[in-house]
């Protein structure tokens, strides 16, 4: 029975990380056209979200969580526009460091990771369920 819950907690750290995963993510696409109001003003910077593997002690198993959320140092993208409130002298204006090609790749891999720990939790609760009819079978 506690191999069945051990399965349980296991698969729902995995489950948590990857929904912060996907919050992040979200949130990187909701800012990838928020330019900055002024010259000197940045944009939106990307988050990277990073992954802690975590020893429990009372499962005897290494999970997972979300780690530190970095920052992606990668340049700004830059566009002419010269009658943005934002453009430089040049008129060129900053926007975000976000393509949103990686992060559709990155949501998918998430909702992916996500799934097969969602699949190990159906999984479990029917094996527990079998186990359970044995029992009183």
């Amino acid at each position: 029975m506690s191999d069945f819950l051990a399965s349980l907690k296991i698969a729902a750290t995995g489950l948590h990380a990857q929904t912060a995963r996907m919050r992040v993510i979200a949130e990187n696409l909701a800012n990838a056209d928020s330019a900055g109001k002024t010259p000197d003003e940045d944009p939106y910077r990307r988050k990277i979200p990073t992954f802690q593997a975590v020893m429990d002690r009372d499962l005897n198993a290494t999970t997972v969580k979300i780690g530190r959320i970095a920052l992606d140092k990668s340049d700004f993208q830059t566009r002419y526009e010269p009658g943005h409130p934002a453009a430089d002298a040049g008129g060129y204006v900053r926007y975000p460091n976000v393509n949103s090609l990686i992060e559709a790749m990155d949501m998918r891999q998430a909702q992916r990771s996500y799934e097969a720990n969602l699949n190990v939790v159906s999984v479990t609760r029917q094996m527990l369920g079998s186990t359970l009819d044995i029992i009183k079978g």
